[in-house]
């Protein structure tokens, strides 16, 4: 039996985030994966992950994403890496239903959150968005954009990768490759199973993502739903001008989750533009997840998301790829202690928009571990708002 103060089960976004804080603060911590990350296995890949500063899901989530932009700065002067990268966040609605009343219009909480907490920001008539962006020369005549100039993306392996990396540095110690099989806890601490090992801890972080309905049983197993998402890197255009001049987007063009498509730079060397969508209706298992993104699926994109709605890339997709996002029922987080297991902190779901605020989560989730309280409020993320619930 290994002993150590504080085990994370699952090194990807929160998980890596997690470990590094807390060794970087001196606590002997162990980090546990059954793959080796960063991968492509999880929810923690893509290339590519918008960061905003009003994060349009709800107002709880500002003060996390704002201490997370400023973690990604201090990892990029810690690592000389390119993590967080401000190309400016353009949140559009260009549809048929538009409402300007409509308060469940993404763009327009994504603008309000904005003039609630004075986050620097721009609004765009339909004319300024054909001017400046060239790709929605389309939008409606009734087309309203949110622009945040802070707003762009960070690079999730590299974030990972980073963190880890540092981790390790500071004296953490990651088991990469092993599948855990068993967590029981008593009054002294917790223990954590592998298949090649035995972890004795004071406390456990627990953040396995799409494994954790199955590895945490009650009430975890009814709460989370797993959901394939599929990413496509679309050619440019010959001469589209888009390369280095095109913004991270999140383009609303009807209503329901399959009329929203959100998209990113067109980076230089690269020669596309990564588009895609989240659904939410068919869920899957971790296990048993097609990772394989069909001819079919790549017409079905061209055809129903970008084809006269995105100017200046054709219907060839070079690069595809599948994640999957673990889900609630409100797709809110969980962050709340275990209802049996004692010593325990999930951390999961992320329900598809965890990324830009992991860094600063992984704080939060330290401080737990070290005094019992974080300084970011998350209490909007317990369990109990899903008393006699059960995930759809």
């Amino acid at each position: 039996m290994e002993h150590c103060e504080v085990v994370v089960i699952g090194l990807g976004a929160m998980g890596a985030a997690t470990a590094y804080q807390l060794a970087k603060a001196g606590v002997d911590v162990v980090g546990v994966d059954r793959y080796h990350p960063p991968h492509t296995l999880g929810s923690s890949h893509g290339d590519t992950r918008i960061t905003r500063l009003s994060v349009g899901e709800g107002a709880q989530y500002v003060p996390i994403v704002k201490r997370a932009q400023q973690i990604w700065r201090e990892l990029e002067a810690l690592s000389g890496e390119s993590l967080f990268e401000q190309s400016g966040l353009l949140a559009l609605t260009s549809s048929p239903d538009f409402d300007p009343h409509d308060k469940s219009d993404f763009t327009l909480r994504t603008l309000g959150l904005a003039q609630a907490y004075g986050i620097e920001h721009e609004v765009l008539g339909a004319a300024q968005i054909r001017q400046r962006f060239p790709q929605f020369a389309n939008v409606r005549d009734d087309a309203i954009g949110y622009f945040e100039p802070g707003g762009g993306f960070v690079r999730p392996e590299r974030c990972i990768d980073v963190q880890l990396r540092l981790a390790v540095q500071h004296g953490a110690t990651l088991h990469t490759g092993e599948t855990v099989t068993q967590i029981s806890s008593d009054d002294c601490g917790v223990t954590v199973c592998t298949n090649l090992r035995t972890l004795k801890a004071r406390k456990l972080v627990f953040s396995a993502g799409n494994w954790a309905g199955g590895l945490l049983g009650e009430p975890f197993d009814r709460l989370l739903g797993v959901y394939r998402q599929k990413l496509f890197w679309f050619e440019l255009e010959a001469e589209a001008g888009l390369e280095g001049a095109s913004p991270t987007f999140i383009l609303t063009h009807g209503r329901g989750d399959d009329k929203i498509n959100y998209g990113f730079p067109a980076l230089p060397g690269e020669g596309s533009m990564k588009i895609a969508t989240a659904q939410y209706h068919t869920a899957s298992l971790p296990d048993l997840l097609d990772r394989t993104v069909s001819a079919e699926e790549q017409r079905q994109m061209y055809e129903s998301q970008v084809q006269g709605r995105i100017a200046g890339v054709t219907d060839r997709v070079v690069k595809s790829a599948v994640c999957a996002y673990t889900v609630t029922a409100d797709r809110h987080f969980i962050i709340d202690e275990h209802p049996s297991l004692k010593h325990t902190l999930v951390v999961s779901a992320c329900s598809g928009h965890g990324f830009k605020h992991s860094a600063a989560l992984g704080e939060a989730f330290a401080q737990w571990c070290i005094r019992g309280w974080t300084d970011l409020d998350l209490s909007s993320f317990t369990l109990q708002r899903f008393q006699g619930q059960r995930s759809t």
